[in-house]
């Protein structure tokens, strides 16, 4: 890692009401959204904290350029690949926020479809001095033509299956609301011409969002949710949130597992 790579970066936000309301109508949610004081739901805390970089700081592909906390690995292409996130108390809405971020681990292999790099970030987002989650992110980078893996077949086996699509519009509202600007999320023609994609690529949190969601109306409030991303879901393709007890999973079209995961309350 380069020298001149900060250990720890803090960011503060101020949770606004407004941004909750509006996540809770990208994502359907029925009833009034969250009031400043209220507990807001498990992984909400994504459409906070931005990091906004200038328009010449940007990655091609509309993400923030790599270097500074992350790493430069010289592989472009990037993806979320899971994270395992801890509750340790309500995250209010309206209340002052910090998020402390550090790098855990970088590390660099080659698998079948060529050289990886993989990163791992911890997030410790504190209110009013309480550390309220813990998050470790996991962060995929890939050679620019790095083939795509043959998918694996999703569990029959579920309890509950629950339809869910995403069109553009959804993902584009989702982009928004997390300020996350890679284009394989709302650009067709980049999703298709740069990586290979049929067309614009659900995202990998708003899927844990989706389990997520699931969980807490089963399980109640979460202590623990652990994900991991297997395959891309594209908009308009039509899935299944999977439930078997306590294990979730997203089951798409010609039963390809797009993502695994298991919640604790």
């Amino acid at each position: 890692m380069q020298a001149d790579v900060p250990a720890t970066q803090t960011l503060s936000d101020r949770i606004d009401p407004a941004r909750a309301a509006a996540l809770h109508a990208v994502l359907g949610r029925d009833g009034a959204p969250p009031a400043s004081g209220d507990p807001l739901p498990a992984f909400w805390h994504q459409v906070y904290f931005w990091q906004a970089a200038a328009p010449g700081a940007l990655g091609a592909d509309g993400h923030p350029a790599t270097g500074g906390l992350i790493p430069d690995l010289d592989l472009p292409k990037r993806m979320w690949a899971g994270g395992r996130l801890t509750f340790h108390a309500p995250f209010l809405c309206g209340v002052r926020a910090e998020r402390t971020t550090r790098v855990v681990s970088v590390t660099e292999k080659t698998g079948r479809t060529g050289p990886l790099g993989f990163v791992t970030l911890r997030h410790d987002v504190r209110q009013r001095g309480t550390l309220v989650i813990s998050e470790e992110q996991d962060l995929v980078y890939r050679a620019q033509d790095a083939p795509a893996g043959a998918p694996t077949i999703a569990p029959r086996d579920a309890e509950e299956e629950v339809p869910v699509s995403f069109d553009t519009v959804a993902l584009f509202r989702y982009s928004a609301l997390t300020f996350n600007g890679h284009r394989i999320h709302y650009d067709a023609d980049f999703a298709r011409a740069s990586e290979g994609y049929p067309g614009p690529v659900v995202h990998g949190p708003l899927l844990a969002q989706q389990l997520m969601q699931l969980a807490e109306a089963r399980q109640g409030q979460l202590a623990r949710f652990a994900f991991r991303a297997t395959a891309p879901l594209f908009a308009g393709e039509e899935a299944r949130l999977c439930r078997r007890g306590a294990d979730y999973w997203v089951r798409g079209p010609e039963g390809r597992l797009c993502m695994t995961a298991e919640a604790r309350a």
